[in-house]
């Protein structure tokens, strides 16, 4: 089975940067889209970022112009630079990525156990 494993959160004022990292790790086919959602205290989980495997990218309106997505497809990690960061960005970040795990088997989509970040001053 493929784990994730998020790391880089942490708290940090507004206006700061942060960036998280995402290792996927197991046997595995291949990997596809890897993304980033987030879910903030007595709210859903929403979606943040994601990206393919051709590199094209997807963002939440909330992040465009201050989150950035990118992936390093050999070590198998995805990462998510944050910058301006603002108070209602605190949440616990969560890394998805969809699986091959044998040729043609088709994708299936697995998850982090998440990364807590704190804008606060």
């Amino acid at each position: 089975q493929v784990q994730l494993v998020e790391s880089g959160g942490g708290l940090v004022q507004p206006g700061g940067s942060l960036r998280l990292s995402c290792a996927a790790s197991g046997p595995m086919f291949s990997l596809n889209a890897m993304g980033w959602y987030r879910q903030a205290p007595g709210k859903q989980r929403e979606f943040v970022a994601t990206i393919i495997s051709d590199d094209s990218t997807t963002y939440a309106d909330s992040v465009k112009g201050r989150f950035t997505i990118s992936r390093d497809s050999a070590k198998n990690t995805v990462y998510l630079q944050m910058k301006s960061l603002k108070p209602e960005d605190t949440a616990v970040y969560y890394c998805n990525a969809d699986v091959e795990y044998v040729p043609s088997a088709g994708y299936r989509k697995v998850w982090g156990r998440g990364t807590l970040v704190t804008v606060s001053s």
